[in-house]
């Protein structure tokens, strides 16, 4: 059921929202933002004893196998925003009695979002050199929070080495046979651990991702891949290349230099950074995403998700093979 075009429903997460901020709430209007299949986002303009509250209702059509459901999703977030990490806060996690089916309410947090123009825009130029530090900041806060917490909300835990075996057995279900793809495997296979350090990993830290405002990161988004694992995800995926939108000479999200993220990153209480490890990451980070694109242009072709947008990720195929043969040759890109 749609909130955007339903009085009664809007009248009844109003009154949720009600109990929850122990405040007269009311909905004024609700904008679609984005959805698909199996989710919406909902810009809520509300009321709040009066004054002006912006929400944001992320929701769920249908559970997807193996994912993450909103309500932990909300609930690492949650403990995310009590470690310090910058994050919506989360105002009411969806019940069944609500019918929206899955999901929670978070404030809205305003700024830019789409890394494209916060990467480039000259409005921008002051926060982009604030961000190296800011988010090496958020994200050793996040590879501080107690790992403990998390395993009891069932988080995956996997090393470094789990993971890729894990990504073969899918690149192997669509039949493989990509020789860049199998020369990665076999340089990951050597060279990624099987132990290390294990921390909340928050599994797609990256431009587009952030929030950013003149003055740099506001906020994280997109919690829904936690798990548990190596530091180095996070850092791999931050530098790959698919994620500087462009600005590849900015190896760090497309906005900085990776030996001053680290620094930064170390400084603020993360682990030591290994940096050639952290190399080795980044080209998992391209494999994997490499064969994410796959996957979505065979959802695509098989009529399991037809959509415009997954067919033109797949053509993004090729874009990770270029980068994993640099690489393979010059070891950092």
């Amino acid at each position: 059921m749609s909130i955007q075009t339903d009085e009664q429903v809007q009248g009844r997460l109003a009154a949720r929202l009600s109990q929850s901020a122990g405040a007269d709430v009311t909905i004024e209007g609700v904008k679609a933002l984005s959805g698909g299949a199996n989710s919406m986002s909902y810009l809520i303009d509300a009321e709040k004893d009066g004054q002006s509250w912006q929400l944001v209702l992320q929701q769920s059509q249908a559970q997807m196998p193996g994912r993450m459901s909103r309500a932990v999703q909300a609930e690492v977030q949650t403990r995310a925003e009590k470690g310090g990490v910058p994050v919506p806060h989360i105002v009411y996690v969806l019940t069944a009695e609500d019918d929206l089916g899955e999901g929670f309410v978070m404030e809205f947090v305003a700024g830019e979002t789409l890394a494209p123009r916060y990467l480039r825009k000259e409005e921008f130029s002051a926060a982009r050199k604030a961000m190296v530090g800011q988010t090496a900041e958020a994200l050793a806060r996040i590879h501080s929070l107690p790992v403990e917490d998390f395993r009891k909300l069932g988080l995956t835990s996997m090393s470094a080495r789990e993971s890729l075996l894990r990504l073969r057995d899918s690149y192997d279900a669509m039949g493989g046979g990509v020789p860049v793809f199998e020369l990665a495997f076999a340089r990951l296979e050597k060279r990624l651990p099987d132990d290390g350090p294990e921390v909340l990993v928050h599994g797609d830290y990256r431009s587009g991702n952030f929030i950013v405002g003149e003055e740099g990161l506001r906020s994280v988004l997109d919690w829904e891949g936690a798990s548990l694992g190596h530091p180095l995800n996070d850092i791999g995926w931050l530098c790959t290349n698919t994620w500087r939108f462009g600005n590849w000479q900015k190896p760090v999200g497309g906005f900085g230099e990776r030996e001053e993220f680290y620094r930064a990153y170390e400084a603020a209480g993360g682990p030591a950074v290994d940096r050639d490890l952290a190399l080795v990451f980044e080209m998992y980070g391209s494999l994997r995403w490499g064969i994410v694109c796959w996957q979505m242009a065979e959802q695509h072709l098989a009529g399991e998700a037809v959509s415009v947008e997954r067919a033109a990720i797949g053509r993004r195929v090729s874009e990770n093979e270029a980068d994993l043969i640099y690489m393979l040759q010059k070891g950092a890109l």
